[in-house]
């Protein structure tokens, strides 16, 4: 079919107020809203203001009234533990409204703060919705962190209350999440006023007295009694998470999401970027820790009346590399969208894609692709293995949904390997140098949005209006800046090249480096260090630690940074995925002292180079080189 892109994106060009009226069309509103959009509201304008709505409503309770309550809402499928269950909508709503009500036997209401650390089970699902029905705002933090880090966003977002779980489960073996939790809760001046913890039989952790309560045993007798609250009515600019991101500094940011706008786009996408019609059965095989979960997991399929899967497992070892074309065959998934990093790790195990055969995915119409730049290899390689469009999208966790994408629901344009397509309705893409000149079709700068920024995307930080303006508004007045990197083409093509900043993409997930230098920094016998990341074929990018160490240390290298290695996954996790810390004797820096961190990423990724102008001493890099090369991370001359 031809495609109507440039139709709708000019006709949102030519009136915006107008597109996102009939957008907001598909949400149900308690009332109406006076004004579309209020520039004068907030750090850059308000859209939907002095509307209530409700996002639970929206999810579950109108489609159990308009006739979907038998169908499929949650399809739960868990490799690891072997247990799958499909919950409808009206079963949705029974869980979802008892969990509601146990939470406000609590004191859990409008405005208040719930931290949810849990693994992917569908509890986690509803104690996202059963805040979002009480008004109450979530703050979800992904199950692989570590203690410190989990206490760092305790102490941040302040929650009354915590939903947790006694475990999650890796491929062989048993992640305890309880010791996390409390060790967390241990190092924050903050303390929740009680936790409710999901037991699961692989592993029963013991419950402090006064302040842990066992989740299942509460909802077993809450659903029996047919507890239940109604939906709550928020402003359309009120807030229903916040959810952490990576900050240069260290310092994590809390991305705040409002109810209103956050609807209204994410219903658009569905059909229109998507293509996917109420019934059907979208899986994002990501998890609800991350921004993709929130959106694509949680909350955009059912506020769509479609079905959406909760995959507790991994694209490979649970059990082989064919797990997700049996999740597609088994729950007749229509699209996929998951990272790059998970079909490298398929091609990797199974390059011939023998797996596949034992599947039907006839079903399946598109995978799309997020969360990091998706080389051409992979996806050639996904599409003569699927012969289904594969479509790679660029968002982030700041915007919520697509920046810019090849929209299915409006006809697919020709694919531009390496790039992520158009920009979407809502965002007015511009190229500009560093001085904040636009420039032309084809040259490289800095991607940035004009304002204001369209529904879903964040209206501020959490509790940091100054640092949001800092960190996204002032260097560009009168744009978003993306901190990515790239050009657009004649056509309008986007191409993302890279990050602009130290925040590095491990399998997806953002990470900052200047936090993992932190973290080396405090080895006693360590100097100074600089942390890159290096490419890699399965996960993007790998954190490489360089550490110089104080004079006079006489304890093994090799032991010193085994002791590094197991630093940073305690204090960072293992989603940080830093196996490699080498000791040298300097690090290359400018004359003013700036640690060269953008060319020695160079240098380990075996890439050309120009010698920086600045640079202290040039020997420094034939030193590293030397010190890479011995690891065999690159081929150096």
């Amino acid at each position: 079919m031809t495609s109507r892109y440039h139709d709708v994106y000019n006709g949102w060009k030519e009136n915006k107020e107008a597109f996102w009226d009939e957008a907001a069309k598909g949400i149900d509103w308690f009332s109406p809203y006076t004004k579309t959009f209020d520039a004068s509201q907030g750090t850059y304008g308000r859209w939907f203001v002095s509307g209530e709505c409700n996002t639970c409503y929206n999810c579950i309770d109108r489609h159990v009234e308009h006739g979907r309550p038998g169908q499929p809402a949650i399809i739960y499928d868990s490799a690891v533990t072997g247990e799958k269950r499909t919950y409808t909508y009206l079963e949705v709503q029974e869980q979802v409204g008892a969990m509601a009500a146990l939470l406000r036997e609590k004191g859990v209401e409008k405005g208040t703060m719930v931290l949810i650390y849990m693994p992917m089970i569908p509890q986690a699902m509803f104690a996202m919705l059963a805040c979002a029905r009480l008004g109450a705002i979530h703050s979800v933090v992904f199950g692989g962190f570590a203690a410190q880090e989990l206490a760092v966003r305790i102490e941040d977002c302040k929650p009354k209350a915590i939903i947790s779980a006694s475990c999650g489960i890796e491929p062989g073996r048993v992640v305890e999440y309880k010791p996390l939790l409390d060790k967390a809760i241990e190092l924050s001046s903050h303390k929740p006023d009680f936790c409710f913890i999901q037991q699961r039989e692989q592993l029963i952790a013991p419950l402090n007295e006064g302040r842990d309560y066992d989740l299942g045993a509460l909802m077993e007798g809450a659903v029996a009694e047919k507890m239940t609250t109604e939906c709550v009515p928020v402003a359309a600019t009120d807030p229903l998470y916040v959810l952490y991101t990576s900050g240069t500094t260290g310092q994590p940011k809390g991305v705040v999401r409002d109810n209103g706008g956050h609807m209204v786009a994410l219903k658009w996408s569905m059909e229109n970027l998507y293509g996917i019609d109420p019934g059907e059965v979208f899986w994002a095989a990501s998890d609800v820790g991350w921004v993709v979960g929130h959106s694509y997991i949680v909350y955009a399929p059912l506020l769509h009346g479609a079905a959406t899967v909760l995959y507790e497992g991994k694209p490979v070892g649970t059990p082989d590399a064919g797990a997700f074309w049996r999740v597609i065959s088994e729950h007749s998934v229509v699209s996929l969208f998951t990272a790059p990093t998970a079909f490298r790790a398929i091609k990797k195990e199974d390059p011939e894609g023998t797996e596949l055969a034992k599947y039907s995915i006839a079903g399946l119409r598109s995978l799309f692709l997020a969360g990091e730049r998706a080389d051409p290899d992979t996806i050639l390689w996904a599409e003569n293995l699927l012969g289904v469009p594969v479509i790679d999208h660029w968002w982030q966790t700041e915007t919520g949904w697509c920046i810019a994408g090849n929209p299915l629901g409006l006809g697919k344009l020709p694919i531009k390997l390496g790039s992520s397509t158009v920009p979407m309705p809502g965002y007015d893409m511009r190229v500009l140098d560093d001085e904040g000149n636009e420039l032309g079709a084809g040259e490289l700068g800095n991607i940035v949005v004009k304002l204001p920024m369209p529904p879903g995307a964040l209206p501020t930080l959490w509790n940091a209006d100054d640092r949001f303006k800092d960190a996204y508004l002032s260097e560009f007045p009168g744009y978003y800046k993306t901190a990515d990197a790239g050009l657009m083409d004649d056509e309008g093509y986007l191409f993302i090249m890279s990050r602009t900043d130290d925040i590095i993409n491990v399998a997806g997930h953002r990470l900052s480096t200047g936090g993992m230098e932190e973290v080396l920094s405090e080895h006693p016998d360590v100097a100074e260090c600089a942390v890159i990341g290096i490419s890699d074929n399965l996960k993007g990018q790998l954190p490489c630690g360089f550490v110089v160490l104080k004079s006079g240390v006489e304890k093994p290298t090799d032991v010193i940074e085994k002791e590094l290695i197991a630093l940073v996954r305690e204090k960072v996790g293992p989603v940080a995925a830093f196996k490699l810390a080498i000791t040298v004797e300097r690090l290359p820096k400018t004359r003013s002292g700036k640690i060269l961190r953008a060319t020695m990423r160079k240098i380990a990724d075996g890439e050309e180079f120009k010698m920086p102008a600045t640079i202290d001493d040039p020997a420094i890099l034939d030193e590293i080189a030397e010190a890479i090369s011995d690891r065999g991370l690159a081929s150096v001359s």
